[in-house]
């Protein structure tokens, strides 16, 4: 996966190429019912938080930021659960080495969180607000790793038929203090959230049982 700076990646005409050629490929995908509706109102999804980007333009591409719809065979109640599950992700994610909750109350939590893949070891604690079932959003407030680190997690229905199935619309946003750190982040990000992906996923098999049906991505975009 390639990275590109804000000013390449985000004009009109790559934006709605991008959203054309996400069609497409949908329409190419056969064998379960409703899919390429699912297609057509999870496209609508991506232009305005693309939109918001333009803002952001003059940024420094040290800035980086990973989108992806994907379609899942688990409800938005069930993943809700594992990706609100902070303090258990020392236990399922990679690359998290420990994870510790407190100030919890109703729809908030903080939650400190050490993280550890090669070549990074760091502390950083982040305060997470969440509407369930369908909403989680994760930003860091203090650690000497990022200047800035934005997660939202959107979980919405999935396929009609399909009751335990939803779409998982992630974004992730950071940016390094550390400019050696930035570079560094070209070579290894896209395989990390890849895990992180991954591993909830994994997560939500061990809990629930196999998926529904198989996962497809809907759409994914970086820069």
């Amino acid at each position: 996966m390639n990275f590109y700076s804000f000013s390449s990646f985000l004009t009109p005409i790559k934006v709605s190429g991008m959203l054309g050629r996400t069609g497409n490929m949908l329409r190419s995908v056969r064998g379960i019912s409703g899919l390429e509706n699912l297609a057509k109102s999870n496209n609508e999804g991506f232009l305005p938080i693309s939109r918001r980007y333009f803002i952001f333009s003059t940024i420094a591409n040290k800035r980086k930021v990973y989108e992806k719809k994907k379609l899942v065979g688990y409800s938005d109640e069930q993943m809700f659960s594992v990706v609100s599950d902070v303090e258990n992700y020392q236990n399922f994610l990679p690359w998290c080495k420990k994870s510790h909750v407190y100030g919890k109350r109703e729809n908030f939590l903080k939650g400190d969180l050490i993280i550890g893949f090669p070549p990074l070891s760091e502390k950083y604690t982040s305060n997470v607000t969440m509407t369930k079932p369908n909403y989680i959003k994760a930003e860091c407030v203090d650690g000497k790793l990022f200047s800035y680190f934005l997660t939202i997690w959107r979980f919405s229905r999935g396929l009609k038929d399909i009751p335990q199935s939803c779409v998982i619309d992630i974004h992730v946003a950071f940016e390094f203090k550390s400019a050696i750190y930035s570079q560094f982040s070209h070579i290894f990000f896209d395989q990390v959230v890849r895990q992180m992906e991954d591993a909830f996923i994994r997560e939500a098999q061990c809990r629930y049982g196999r998926p529904a049906i198989q996962s497809h991505v809907l759409g994914h975009r970086s820069s």
